[in-house]
């Protein structure tokens, strides 16, 4: 298309460099971001007998961050639309990196709280921004394999998390973990300013809609809403989202209580299968996504959906199971085929919008998806534990996991042809 030969054209080594470097910098960024996220879970019970909490008091740091995290989605949504973006996103990553330092200091839970919900704040604009910036540098077809690569870094951040934030506890104890993983953040905001902004929709089809920004939200909702693709892609992005908030935050403490584990070995059992099932799984899936094309419709639902029901299967399982070894293995084929989804079904949504809605769009998904997902998980989870079991509490995972593999197949199935999904 014209747009796409004038970006690539005029420099096509600068636009290639500049591409590259912004890939290797936001995906680092989504890293540490995930390092933080997961760090409260990795120390749960450390925190909960330092500050004399109960098992649903442990859940509402993470509580915290998400809400406050959606809620601000939406705003940086619209800022990203007239201000520098790579601006927006390096003030945001140097606000959640200082919050997440600031934990380490909270002497009772109410601060602790407060410094967990500032997290969300500064993470709510590279979420929302980073995908957008991302797909202006790139064609349709090629965005699948580079939201791959940006996504990878969530099963690697999570083990960090999980693996680091568990060594770090337990030897140094919970305060410390939060100052040695909030602090490298502040490099990766001064990074973030060095990107240079591609041209906003140089890539995008001429058929997609809007030509330009959605004036009111009330006109990108109504836009949003008749996107059957979008909706298909968050629906089932929710209820993947509630489980995995769950199993992150519940599993390595379930294993602990339940299983005979201790909570360094909980820690790095999850820690480890997130990172090898995480980064293979999402290699995987964004490798499967480019394969079908051509061979299916709708390749990227397709393989969201035959995924999801696997790693379900593997998520009952591994909760059932009461052999360490058996656990292990379901856990790791359960985290393997559970992030087959990342990068196809963020295609789905930016190849599904055009540049102009597509900040308010990952604004609109990453509200649903924490609303209805892991901002009521965990504590829902703990909530059920303190007044029944946690065994029973935690089969919420692969109910939502099926509900998720649904969605995506129906949608799969029903979707006409010739939709970008």
């Amino acid at each position: 298309m014209p747009g796409a030969e004038r970006t690539t054209s005029t420099a096509p080594s600068a636009h290639l460099r500049n591409a590259r470097f912004a890939v290797a910098v936001l995906t680092a960024m989504n890293l540490l971001n995930y390092v933080d996220r997961y760090l409260p879970s990795a120390v749960k019970d450390l925190f909960k007998k330092d500050l004399a909490l109960t098992d649903a008091q442990t859940s509402l740091p993470l509580t915290a961050f998400v809400v406050v995290y959606m809620l601000a989605s939406p705003i940086f949504g619209s800022l990203a639309d007239r201000y520098s973006r790579n601006r927006l996103i390096a003030a945001g990553v140097a606000l959640w990196s200082a919050a997440t330092a600031a934990a380490a200091f909270a002497q009772s839970f109410t601060m602790f709280l407060v410094a967990r919900a500032a997290v969300g704040i500064g993470e709510a604009a590279y979420a929302t921004i980073s995908p957008s910036l991302l797909s202006d540098y790139f064609p349709p077809a090629r965005r699948n394999r580079v939201l791959t690569i940006f996504y990878v870094a969530i099963p690697v951040g999570a083990a960090i998390g999980f693996t680091v934030g568990g060594i770090l506890g337990a030897h140094f104890g919970w305060r410390m973990a939060f100052l040695a993983c909030g602090l490298p953040g502040l490099a990766t905001a001064a990074l973030v300013l060095m990107i240079r902004e591609p041209a906003r929709g140089a890539f995008d089809a001429p058929t997609l809609c809007p030509p330009v920004a959605a004036s009111t939200w009330p006109e990108a909702l109504r836009l949003l809403a008749r996107n059957r693709p979008y909706l298909f892609a968050v629906l089932g992005y929710v209820a993947v989202t509630f489980a995995s908030g769950a199993l992150a935050d519940w599993f390595p403490t379930f294993l602990a209580r339940h299983r005979g584990f201790t909570l360094a070995e909980a820690d790095t059992l999850v820690g480890t299968t997130a990172v090898v099932g995480g980064l293979g799984g999402t290699l995987l899936g964004g490798f499967c996504g480019d394969r079908l094309r051509g061979r299916t419709r709708h390749p990227y639902l397709a393989v969201s959906a035959l995924s999801l029901f696997t790693a379900t299967l593997f998520a009952l399982l591994a909760i059932r199971l009461h052999d360490r070894f058996a656990i292990g293995a379901c856990v790791l084929t359960a985290q393997l085929f559970l992030w087959f989804y990342n990068g196809p079904i963020n295609t789905v949504i930016v190849n599904a919008v055009s540049s102009a809605l597509r900040n308010r769009a990952f604004s609109v998904s990453i509200l649903c998806i924490h609303l209805f997902g892991d901002a009521l998980s965990p504590l829902l989870v703990g909530a059920i534990a303190d007044r029944a079991s946690l065994p029973l509490a935690l089969a919420l995972v692969p109910a939502s996991l099926l509900v998720g593999t649904l969605v995506w197949a129906f949608a799969w199935r029903a979707l006409p042809e010739g939709t970008d999904a």
